[in-house]
């Protein structure tokens, strides 16, 4: 197999290759959007090739890596930060030319943004003190007033302003995407007329490979041309933070975005890159994977009427709702790792500077650890899935995502009877963060 100069092949001892069809479907856009199909795969996987080498059939279309699909293995690699590190490949799966570009983009990095997600230690600990306390439950206790607000006016965009009937809608539009946006501009400190542009950017980020969301309205777009896109959607962030930086610095406001912009580490105020990158995971992160979490936990409950009505009934059950959507949907599919030395996963040998993912579709529907793992079950016991990672990369934001989809659902079952599919939900195409991309509900409410 060839490979590009500088890469690392994975260590070919014993290994166990993939198929050609589950090579190619690991790493195809389209395959997430097919849900049901991919989990069987990754049943597959996991019984037969647990960790496995991915080759391109087509030399020099990615990088060789191991894919790891067990829950055991996934959370082994991601919390042994040492061992398996962010840096310096790039953290989410990318072609070679992809690669490229990010490097002449960026100045030589494989990453296109710098940001916590691709720093290790120590660098990332300095970085994620910064603002860690803003999303510490403490803090956010004092936004639930504000949330419960945005929170209502959603439910009302949502019912049209109705007082009782019947309302079809898609949901992702109307509620999901807009909702959880709003919610961490207001803490970022975004001007509220700026947050459609803050939404299409991140579309375009983390929904390059899908023709709804990147913008661009075609199909099949060649890969060099996503990578194109999302650079675009960097470029344009940096532009707009870059501004906002100024402002802050001239005139602090209390909020995220002042905080970073008047940050220091080690004395020294971040660099361009990394307060850009800083802004960015924020922006981004900090809604598309509550968004997904959020329409996930309204398509189950729209495919099981009597769950909304047990839900509707017993408020007790709310916390086991986020908590399921949020294992049941995996908003971020996977993330890659690079072996800092020679190790062991699932009894298969890593050479130093092999390439990984960990799978977290994979591993939240391992059924080793969650029973019956198709099934979304808001009364699931010891749901200690792995939606927001594990380790020192844990999700900044976890307990903001949490405290959003309460309030939210709060707000849906005071007003909302019933709920039930009104057209063909669509998951969008993407290998990296994934969810609907349409949702369209009846709901009876008053």
């Amino acid at each position: 197999m060839a490979t590009a100069p500088g890469t690392s092949t994975p260590s070919s001892v014993a290994a166990p290759v993939a198929p050609p069809e589950i090579a190619r479907e690991v790493v195809d856009p389209k395959a997430y959007a097919e849900w049901d199909h991919l989990l069987g795969t990754f049943d597959w996987l996991r019984e037969h090739m647990p960790v496995a080498r991915i080759e391109s059939e087509e030399p020099g279309v990615h990088p060789p890596f191991w894919l790891v699909t067990r829950y055991d293995d996934v959370m082994r690699v991601s919390k042994e930060n040492a061992t398996f590190l962010n840096n310096p490949r790039s953290v989410v799966l990318s072609t070679f030319d992809g690669i490229e570009f990010a490097k002449s983009f960026s100045g030589g990095s494989e990453h296109m943004v710098a940001s916590l997600v691709t720093f290790d230690a120590p660098v990332h600990m300095k970085y994620r003190k910064l603002t860690q306390d803003w999303f510490m439950p403490k803090n956010l206790r004092g936004l639930e007033d504000e949330i419960r607000a945005i929170a209502r006016s959603a439910v009302d965009r949502l019912l049209g302003g109705a007082e009782d009937g019947q309302t079809e809608v898609d949901f992702v539009k109307t509620v999901a995407a807009p909702y959880p946006l709003h919610v961490v501009m207001q803490i970022l400190g975004v001007p509220e007329e700026d947050e459609q542009r803050m939404l299409t950017l991140t579309q375009q980020m983390f929904g390059g490979q899908d023709e709804d969301l990147n913008q661009s309205g075609m199909k099949d777009l060649p890969p060099e041309v996503i990578t194109q896109i999302i650079a675009g959607a960097v470029k344009d962030f940096e532009t707009y933070f870059a501004k906002l930086t100024a402002e802050k610095r001239a005139r602090p406001t209390g909020d995220v975005a002042s905080t970073i912009a008047n940050a220091t580490v080690d004395g020294e105020p971040l660099n361009d890159r990394d307060m850009m990158g800083y802004y960015i995971i924020v922006a981004a992160a900090g809604h598309d994977t509550t968004s997904a979490s959020t329409a996930g936990a309204m398509l189950a409950l729209a495919q099981d009427p009597e769950q909304w009505a047990r839900v509707k009934a017993d408020r007790s059950l709310l916390a086991g709702i986020v908590e399921e959507a949020i294992r049941w949907t995996s908003p971020v599919q996977h993330f890659m790792r690079t072996a800092a030395e020679d190790t062991e996963v699932g009894g298969q040998k890593i050479a130093k500077g092999d390439w990984l993912m960990i799978n977290y579709v994979a591993a939240n529907h391992d059924p080793a650890q969650f029973e019956n793992p198709r099934k979304f079950d808001a009364a699931r016991e010891n749901n200690r899935h792995l939606a927001f990672g594990a380790g020192a990369h844990k999700c900044l934001g976890l307990h903001l995502a949490r405290l959003e989809m309460r309030i939210l659902f709060e707000e849906l079952l005071d007003r909302i009877d019933t709920v039930e599919l009104a057209g063909e939900a669509r998951r969008s195409n993407s290998t990296f963060v994934g969810g609907l991309k349409t949702l369209p509900l009846r709901l009876t409410h008053r």
